[in-house]
């Protein structure tokens, strides 16, 4: 399982359009695409969301509902301690 950062970033004149979808269609994740939690500015123009998947093709299964209203960057991470062990040589 891979986790990602997700930054979407809302279209100006489309960020009312993509809250009413939110409301009307929930988040429309595809079968194998898991949310785990998300982050908007107080600005309400970027989401910063965190997603687990066994594909990165799950992701764009899940963008292609949302592109016609928000960017989006797609950041393959790993957590801390999974950093430790790359940096330090650990196995």
């Amino acid at each position: 399982m891979s986790t990602y950062l997700i930054i979407e970033h809302f279209r100006k004149d489309c960020i009312k359009k993509l809250y009413q979808r939110f409301d009307e269609k929930g988040r429309m994740l595809p079968e194998g695409l898991r949310y785990v939690n998300s982050w908007i500015d107080e600005s309400v123009t970027v989401c910063y969301q965190v997603m687990e998947s066994e594909s990165r093709e799950l992701l764009q299964a899940w963008i292609r509902h949302w592109e016609d209203l928000a960017d989006f960057e797609i950041i393959p991470v790993i957590d801390s301690a999974e950093a430790k062990r790359r940096v330090l040589g650990m196995d």
